[in-house]
């Protein structure tokens, strides 16, 4: 048997408009409604289900996606025409800059509900 992540759920106070600035940042589609969600289907299948949850607080995420170098610059040119704040690294001290971890390429930014996203052309510790 293969073990494969299939989807996860992230919580959102508008779930519908935290579907679509996900979708719209990677170039991708928001499905129809399925039940409480809204999902975004990743190119490799896995689907992240956006919900309203129960109104009570809900701790901010990491979500990272592992990008082409061509998706990058199309990516990265949507963050930047968003003009949302971007990082180098995962702890938003080095504000408006990429790495280039492992030679590869990446980008931190945060989503309305303060969800970190990243983009990287190359996975951590790939020794690249």
């Amino acid at each position: 048997m293969s073990i494969e992540l299939n989807h996860t759920i992230v919580v959102a106070k508008d779930k519908k408009a935290s579907a679509q600035f996900l979708a719209d940042i990677l170039g991708l589609e928001v499905g129809p409604q399925y039940g409480p969600f809204f999902p975004v289907t990743i190119p490799n299948g896995v689907t992240l289900d956006y919900y309203e949850g129960d109104g009570d607080p809900f701790v901010p995420q990491h979500y990272a996606f592992l990008v082409s170098e061509d998706e990058f610059d199309t990516i990265f040119a949507r963050i930047k025409a968003a003009g949302l704040t971007y990082w180098a690294d995962p702890y938003h001290k080095i504000e408006n800059e990429i790495n280039t971890n492992d030679g590869g390429r990446g980008t931190y930014f945060d989503d309305p509900n303060g969800h970190k996203l990243e983009i990287l052309t190359r996975p951590y510790g790939s020794g690249q």
